[in-house]
């Protein structure tokens, strides 16, 4: 392929998806990353596409949220291997809430395995990965459907997770920066995954790291509330990204990688869903101890508890929870 024609190439995938990492562009068009980045700079020099770290988006300085299939296919190898990980922190018998998006989808697929699981979702994708679980109880939120990323959004979806509290949320986004925190590109969105994080006393991000140091518009969750990322290695290379990810460990989020060239993942919790052997944790130091979502029940305490508003998640699960302990076994 001639130069221009791989620039051509590069400038229609970043126009088609908002962003696309430098590893998927070296895989499309048959190249390295190498020669990628110098193409890269080139569309850059003519004003085409701004660089970022590990790839490429839209010029304007905040990329727009792609539709899913073109999400689904980007980056699935890290997807995955987040997933696996972060699949390994639910335990048998939790409650918890699982937003939108193409990396919880993933998640989600690894969750029909764990035993006397409840979880909440305002997402058609999760609740399809979780359809045929015998052992794990779906409820999902009212609201409008939003057909480019199969979420329910809106008022409605906001007004059903009044009340709600459980274990944790696992929750994904478009760009991810320690100044600013977790972000997407769509309004409404936005305001859900917000209710979604409200409901949870810890909050998961899983953001592979091509979206470390990108900003959107939309603030989702800010740094002070994110419990912990679930990422992948970033190449060597990527230095900026590196730096990111220390940031945001400077800042009190615990970080846990997943890669393929690492050492035996550790064993998971009795109970919790096996990863794969090629996810793997390795936790960054904390400058303090574990922050929760203000509001959240103390360590130990019930995970889901019912609630007295009408036509909210909570009153539905409200019985349940009066018979069945949801903590931890």
């Amino acid at each position: 392929m001639f130069a221009a024609e791989r620039r051509q190439l590069i400038l229609e995938m970043v126009r088609a998806n908002g962003a696309v990492s430098l590893r998927e562009l070296a895989r499309v068009v048959q190249t390295s990353e190498v020669t990628v980045r110098r193409d890269v700079r080139a569309l850059e020099a003519e004003g085409l596409l701004d660089r970022r770290h590990g790839g490429a988006v839209l010029p304007g300085g905040f990329t727009r949220e792609s539709g899913f299939p073109q999400k689904s296919h980007l980056a699935s190898a890290e997807k995955t291997a987040i997933a696996d990980l972060a699949a390994g922190l639910v335990g048998e018998g939790e409650a918890v809430v699982v937003g939108a998006g193409t990396t919880t989808q993933e998640l989600a697929r690894r969750l029909a395995r764990v035993p006397g699981l409840t979880v909440v979702t305002n997402s058609l994708l999760v609740a399809q990965a979780l359809a045929h679980a015998n052992r794990v109880e779906v409820v999902m939120t009212g609201g409008t459907l939003r057909g480019s990323n199969y979420a329910l959004v809106g008022s409605g979806a906001e007004q059903s997770l009044q009340g709600l509290r459980v274990s944790r949320a696992f929750i994904s986004g478009t760009g991810l920066t320690a100044e600013r925190g977790l972000s997407t590109s769509n309004m409404l969105s936005a305001s859900v995954d917000r209710a979604l994080v409200q409901a949870a006393a810890e909050v998961v991000v899983l953001a592979d790291h091509t979206k470390l140091g990108s900003d959107t518009m939309f603030q989702t969750v800010p740094t002070d509330l994110i419990t912990r990322l679930v990422t992948d290695e970033p190449p060597p290379h990527e230095e900026r990204a590196a730096a990111e990810l220390q940031a945001l460990a400077d800042q009190g989020v615990q970080i846990s990688v997943a890669g393929s060239h690492q050492p035996p993942a550790e064993a998971p919790p009795p109970g919790a869903a096996g990863g794969r052997s090629g996810a793997v944790r390795r936790d960054m130091p904390l400058p303090g101890q574990r922050r929760t979502v203000h509001g959240a029940p103390p360590p130990g305490g019930p995970q889901l508890r019912g609630t007295t508003g009408p036509g909210t998640l909570g009153e539905q699960l409200g019985e349940r929870g009066r018979v069945a302990d949801l903590r931890r076994r």
